[in-house]
């Protein structure tokens, strides 16, 4: 018998992350020797601001290398509950309703972990990120993706929701800012969805990274400030993107006491805890306003986005709006002819430039890519001329 019908269907019927794919393979490339042009991945040019890192340092000289409770440190899930009210407007006991995460995806994870029953239907995007399905696929549920369409700006509205709706449905994930149309979901937005959600009793998991990305003046709303949604929302917030800590993976879940007892005790079988050096330097982002060097992070990415997706907006056949939010150019490459997998394997090949294809996000994506604009001035500028040599040559 060979090995490979020993293994999970589950996970063998299942995709890879092209955005953590191609990203590898790009710095494989730089690894040997090429000269890669890397806008895949969402990963920030700028390292982790130093009161942070000064933060974990000092907490792993001191000695603090050891388990933490299952559900964070008090000293972690306190930040936590200052940023929400700081910053989101949200009153949420330290104690209760929130557990330390790796990150969005770990948070994610075990929150459909507690949902899910085998055949459960979890409601997703279309595009959406694309970790969203899969996690509910290896969880034994059924994705079930309801389209952002393009005339609609990227929106849901109410009737799509309800159609998508059976008597198996647990939850509706929704990432706002999104990944990867960069929309900022509105009041109005979040009503549509919350409607559908409370007549059906149905949890909404909001995913948001980009949370303190909104541009333009734009202001982000959590599901939990709707009226009638707060135990029915179940918050997943990092400092991944905002405060340039990818490495760090640290994050954490806010959602009611009767969900996060669950999540604890899943926390303590599958991992344990989240580092305690890692929450430790996660303490001092999240239990402080952000410092000037953050703030300046966020000015300069701010720039970066709109003269990127203008420059991109300026190539022929390309159409790029500024993001509202995040830091994603999508653009559409309908006008010309090829697929998004192919214009993005051939763009690696030929000009050493990584990009992600639309279709990695699902099939409204098939005619778009994303690009990552939050990279260094100059790779920003070589990489758009290069982009452009290629799309002049298709």
């Amino acid at each position: 018998m060979e090995d490979i019908n020993m293994l999970s269907e589950r996970v063998i019927s299942s995709e890879e992350s092209s955005t953590v794919r191609i990203a590898d393979k790009a710095k494989y490339l730089r690894e040997n020797g090429n000269d890669v042009f890397d806008f895949s991945a969402g990963r920030a040019f700028e390292p982790t601001p130093n009161y942070v890192m000064e933060g974990a340092v000092k907490a792993l000289r001191s000695g603090d290398t050891h388990q933490t409770m299952a559900k964070g440190t008090t000293a972690y899930r306190n930040a936590c509950a200052k940023k929400l009210a700081r910053e989101n407007g949200i009153v949420a006991d330290p104690e209760t309703e929130i557990v330390a995460s790796m990150g969005c995806k770990q948070g994610l994870t075990i929150s459909l972990l507690a949902l899910l029953n085998p055949g459960d239907e979890v409601i997703v995007e279309d595009p959406c990120f694309v970790s969203y399905k899969q996690t509910v696929h290896y969880l034994g549920g059924q994705p079930v993706a309801v389209p952002l369409l393009p005339e609609n700006n990227f929106r849901w509205k109410k009737e799509q929701l309800l159609e998508a709706v059976s008597p198996k449905t647990k939850a509706i994930i929704v990432c706002s800012p999104h990944n990867p149309t960069g929309v900022v979901h509105t009041l109005e937005d979040l009503e549509e969805i919350a409607s559908v959600a409370r007549e059906n009793n149905i949890f909404v998991i909001m995913d948001e990274p980009y949370e303190r990305m909104v541009w333009g003046g734009r202001k982000h709303i959590n599901m939990a400030n709707v009226p009638g949604m707060r135990d029915l929302t179940i918050t997943l917030m990092s400092l991944t993107k905002s405060f340039s800590m990818g490495g760090w993976r640290i994050g954490f879940v806010h959602a009611n006491k009767r969900l996060t007892r669950q999540l604890e005790k899943l926390q303590q079988h599958l991992i344990t805890c989240v580092s305690s050096f890692v929450q430790a330097g996660g303490t001092i982002a999240f239990g402080q306003e952000p410092h000037d060097e953050v703030l300046q992070y966020w000015k300069e990415w701010e720039k970066k986005v709109e003269y990127f997706t203008q420059a991109l907006n300026e190539i022929d056949g390309f159409k790029c709006a500024m993001p509202e939010g995040g830091f994603y150019g999508w653009v559409d490459i309908t006008e010309l002819d090829i697929s998004s997998d192919r214009f993005a394997d051939q763009l690696l090949e030929e000009e050493k430039v990584a990009v992600i294809p639309g279709s990695s996000f699902g099939k409204i994506g098939d005619d778009y890519i994303r690009v990552t604009c939050v990279k260094s001035w100059e790779e920003i500028k070589e990489g758009l001329k290069r982009i452009n040599g290629f799309v002049q040559g298709l």
